[in-house]
């Protein structure tokens, strides 16, 4: 037995074809892009907050040395602590400046589960297509009884159809949907550590109100 035994280009066709156009037709096109460039995720190490950390910390430092001003100088790469040195910068109130990190860490929650949910509908949908294929397959074999070198042919669909269906859901689909979870639940956890030192500079930058008292005392 060779390994060309379990290989047939129709029910190949039937059953990745079919599962692409489903999934295709179930999620919206956004989605579809992310849980394609998503891949790329796989082959990386779990995300750790400990650089960004290490880049707030520098920020902190420039701020105590020349101000929250000398900030606006500053590049930074990832959206997140852009925003909240942005926030800081522009004079937010630290709560401002956490609801703002916040919503830019649900927002990449959801993308990232967006493009696990994909994978996980084309996992649902492999095998259904294994069955359209073994189907098929059955229906061409019933239609050629008279011909038995066709039998084979049509049996080979049926069978290999369902084999496909179950390997692409079992050993393709649900594998990365369960990888980009797993990934997704550890960018969060480690997103949340730097709330507390951009809300920390925020408080520390913030603009203070001028009391009333204050302002008598710089007019006498």
């Amino acid at each position: 037995m060779t390994p060309g035994t379990f290989l047939d280009p129709l029910a190949l066709a039937i059953v990745g074809g079919g599962t692409l156009l489903a999934t295709a037709l179930r999620t919206p096109l956004r989605d579809l892009a992310r849980a394609v460039t998503a891949l790329r995720v796989l082959g990386r190490r779990r995300f750790s907050a400990d650089a960004l950390l290490q880049q707030i910390a520098a920020q902190d430092r420039i701020a105590r040395r020349h101000g929250a001003m000398a900030l606006d100088r500053s590049v930074i790469a990832d959206a997140d602590v852009a925003a909240g040195i942005a926030g800081v910068v522009d004079g937010f109130a630290p709560e401002a400046i956490a609801a703002e990190l916040d919503h830019c860490r649900r927002a990449r929650i959801e993308r990232h589960l967006a493009a696990a949910d994909c994978w996980a509908g084309a996992a649902e949908t492999a095998p259904a297509m294994g069955m359209v294929g073994t189907l098929i397959g059955l229906v061409v074999m019933f239609t050629r009884m008279s011909d038995p070198a066709a039998i084979g042919g049509a049996m080979a669909v049926a069978l290999l159809a369902t084999l496909y269906g179950a390997l692409l859901a079992n050993l393709v689909a649900l594998p990365i949907a369960a990888r980009l979870r797993t990934a997704a639940r550890v960018e969060a956890a480690e997103r949340h550590r730097l709330v507390a030192p951009l809300i920390a500079l925020a408080t520390r930058e913030a603009p203070r109100p001028i009391g009333v008292a204050a302002i008598r005392a710089s007019a006498a």
